[in-house]
């Protein structure tokens, strides 16, 4: 039998004067196992009625566990279900106690019909199976469960199951267990939680499908993505976000599988832009004065023009299924010649590769043929092209001369022991070859430069610099003569893509300049062995040559009323407040944007992006 709780078992009580002791139908009376431990004899008591007052929540019941015996033969469920208390205002969500008539003890007898009527908030189990474990000689039987009315333990009781009402039938308790929910905290006005609307984790990175099918006519956010899905819209609510509130750009990204970037040409029209904030036409602009004028949906200006169609009875264009600038998100339009500031020039690829000693040790630039072919140049202070016509070639008429050429480079420095490196004269004679087209200038750097223009110093051996306010200067530029460069290069429409290998320093935040401002890009291979790092640097070159590229671009994003960006960040130019100068760009570049409110209260409830990318060709 359970052990009973000292503290919380009621004291057996004699029947009451006039009142027969309560006795079950001799039907349902069964002979008690024997047991190993003496069995003590209980007194009947009187089984008190449930108060009538109370109503219980219909949600599930807390059903305490009957305790295990070591002599029990066989595995018994255990079932443990919660649920909210119940509100009593006279009592302020007090625990009663026990209904009277529950002893601490269970007899070893067969339960009788329970005669509480069913209430509401009682828990009423149908009356169990008989038990499939056959009693034996010297084992212990399972008492029956008993219909025990939950909700009024106490707290003893609920952390102590013996002293409590055993559970009920275990098909009961498994239906009971099924219906539970997510329920509200004891003695809670609050209404459930829906479990249906928690967060899901996406899968990858795939967007949810609800999203966009809110908003159809927005672009893809792989091309366009705000940090938060709502803009706050005063002041205060801005100083109490604690989030970042901004964008990030990818202008160029590869559209999503089975979907093209319509292309749109306004032929003798023109480009159909805003008179006063130039913002392009798009899907959420709106028509009025039937059809003969549009609103701007970023400054509100109404426009009027040869862009005209009637409109239907809803206000839509006739003729919007035609016109994907009004039903899409992205679109590319085909600019006339005056959007244009020289006619489009062929790309140029410009190879500025570093044969130093230490170059050749690595394997940084290996082959197997040997046909060298030079010219040197070795004034370092006044740096001059001997051939500046002839050193650039078209690669479809001369594939075969430039692999030739690029086999035998290693063999022409092989014997190699120079140990400087004229990074800077070098990048200026580049510079010479490349300024009447413009175009990406890759450079293959192992050591550091240390003749002529741009030498550089060793930085960093000093250990007690680290730790201390000082270190933040060894990440930044310590020659200008890199960002001077890089802002003549992109004055010039010349892109730089720099991969370092070096197993010393090099001074990456000094070359990083160079790609920082002009659209470009770093890779660095600490220690590079050709056999481990070389199919690295292969697929990487590889994809840097062929992906999709956009040349001499400029990039513009525009807001509507009462907000601004204050701050770009990425690899460009930044040539007034808000025209991002770019070189080169391709459809791994990113730029993110930080957002502010320039009103203490917004007045519209919708804010608009567009995001606006100029360049001549792209290949």
């Amino acid at each position: 039998p359970p052990f009973p709780l000292a503290a919380q078992t009621p004291p057996a009580r004699a029947p009451l004067v006039g009142q027969p002791p309560f006795q079950p139908p001799g039907s349902q009376v069964s002979v008690p196992p024997p047991s190993f431990r003496p069995q003590t004899q209980v007194l009947p008591v009187p089984m008190g009625s449930p108060p009538q007052n109370v109503n219980f929540p219909p949600s599930s019941a807390n059903v305490p566990q009957p305790p295990s015996d070591s002599s029990f033969s066989g595995p018994r469920p255990n079932f443990q279900m919660a649920s909210p208390l119940p509100d009593h205002s006279a009592t302020k969500s007090s625990f009663q106690p026990p209904f009277p008539g529950y002893p601490g003890k269970q007899p070893a007898v067969s339960q009788a019909p329970s005669p509480f009527p069913a209430q509401q908030g009682n828990f009423m189990p149908p009356p169990a199976p008989p038990s499939p474990f056959a009693s034996q000689q010297g084992s212990y039987a399972p008492p029956p469960p008993v219909a025990a009315n939950l909700g009024y333990q106490s707290r003893d009781q609920m952390q102590h199951p013996g002293s409590a009402p055993p559970t009920g039938s275990i098909q009961s308790l498994t239906e009971d267990f099924s219906s539970l929910s997510i329920s509200s905290m004891p003695g809670s006005i609050e209404p459930g939680l829906d479990y249906r609307t928690l967060p899901r984790p996406l899968d990858g990175d795939l967007e949810p499908n609800s999203f966009l099918e809110m908003y159809p006519m927005n672009c893809d956010p792989r091309y366009l993505r705000l940090t938060t899905s709502a803009i706050p819209n005063s002041q205060s609510l801005v100083s109490r976000w604690h989030l970042p509130l901004g964008a990030v750009v990818c202008p160029l990204a590869e559209a999503p599988e089975g979907e093209e970037v319509p292309v749109i040409n306004f032929a003798s029209t023109g480009i159909i832009r805003c008179r006063r904030c130039r913002t392009y036409v798009n899907p959420y602009v709106t028509f009025t004065d039937a059809g003969r004028k549009w609103r701007c949906n970023i400054c509100s200006l109404l426009n009027d023009g040869e862009y005209f169609a009637n409109l239907d009875a809803t206000g839509r264009r006739i003729d919007l299924d035609q016109r994907p600038e009004l039903l899409k998100g992205s679109v590319e339009f085909v600019a006339p010649t005056e959007y244009m500031v020289r006619p489009p020039m062929p790309p140029l690829y410009f190879f500025l590769i570093d044969v130093s000693i230490s170059a050749v040790r690595s394997g940084m630039i290996e082959s197997s043929l040997t046909q060298p072919q030079m010219m040197v140049v070795s004034d370092l202070d006044d740096v001059f092209v001997p051939l500046p016509d002839d050193l650039l070639v078209n690669l479809s008429e001369s594939r075969n001369v430039v692999e030739t050429f690029l086999d035998s480079l290693p063999s022409m420095f092989q014997d190699n022991v120079n140990v400087e490196s004229a990074f800077g004269p070098a990048l200026k004679a580049a510079f010479m070859v490349m300024s009447q087209l413009g175009g990406k200038l890759l450079i293959f750097q192992n050591t550091l430069p240390s003749l002529g223009y741009g030498r550089l110093k060793l930085r960093g051996d000093d250990i007690r610099v680290y730790g201390t306010d000082k270190e933040h200067t060894l990440r930044l530029p310590e020659d200008p003569f890199y960002k001077q460069m890089a802002a003549d290069l992109t004055k010039y429409q010349i892109g730089v893509n720099i991969y370092a290998f070096s197993d010393k320093y090099t001074d990456i935040a000094s070359l990083g300049t160079l790609a920082k401002y002009t659209g470009g890009q770093v890779y660095y291979y600490p220690s590079f062995q050709s056999n481990i790092h070389g199919e690295k640097l292969r697929r990487e070159l590889a994809r840097d040559l062929t992906r999709e590229t956009a040349w001499e671009a400029v990039m513009r994003i525009r807001c509507g009323k009462g907000i601004r960006f204050t701050s770009y960040h990425g690899n460009f130019m930044l040539r007034s407040t808000d025209l991002l100068a770019l070189p080169a760009v391709d459809c791994d570049k990113a730029y993110a944007m930080q957002l502010s409110l320039e009103e203490t209260l917004l007045s519209t409830p919708t804010v608009y992006f567009q995001v606006a990318l100029l360049y001549p060709s792209k290949g």
